[in-house]
């Protein structure tokens, strides 16, 4: 699933203008005020996050890296951080019990970002690492059995996991994928 849209780039190198932080507004803004609404169940709130997503991504525009994540994702990453500010904000100052959002332990948003983020990383590995934490963490093989099929030996499927994990991680630190 390829996440890039069309016009991202173009959208991408201009976000320090105004012009581009518009254009990422209108193709973003939207769906960026749905997921943090959803996470905060406060309006006014989540209105201040989209708000404050795109001020920061104007802000740090020169930082922004295609070759290393979407735009999409990276405004999700922002926003992401700035709800777990709010809600760390709303716990130091508690509202009335009836105003609290339900604390859902298993977000559906986080999993959501989650599965952007490792999505983007699992593209920046080599075919082979790719392949064999497929073959293992997504069906389920021992590596045995991915070495038999490939014709390899079961120890370089061995280290072709391990090094594909750490290269996964490395991937999903340097997108912000983990905290």
């Amino acid at each position: 699933m390829r996440l890039w849209r069309s016009g991202d780039e173009a959208v991408a190198e201009s976000l320090r203008g105004e012009a581009g932080v518009r254009a990422a507004y209108d193709r973003y803004g939207g769906e960026l005020f749905g997921f943090a609404f959803n996470a905060l169940a406060d309006r006014q709130l989540a209105e201040d996050v989209v708000q404050e997503t795109f001020v920061r991504a104007w802000q740090a525009g020169r930082r922004f890296d295609p070759a290393r994540a979407s735009l999409r994702s990276w405004l999700y990453g922002i926003a992401r951080n700035l709800v777990i500010d709010a809600r760390r904000r709303r716990t130091a100052r508690p509202v009335p019990t009836e105003a609290q959002p339900e604390q859902r332990a298993d977000d559906p948003f986080d999993r959501l970002l989650l599965r952007i983020q490792l999505d983007e990383a699992m593209r920046q590995l080599s075919d082979d690492h790719r392949a064999v934490l497929e073959a293992v963490h997504v069906e389920g093989r021992t590596c045995a059995d991915y070495a038999a099929e490939r014709g390899i030996s079961a120890s370089t499927a061995r280290s072709r996991l391990y090094y594909g994990i750490r290269a996964l991680r490395l991937a999903l630190e340097e997108n912000g994928g983990l905290r």
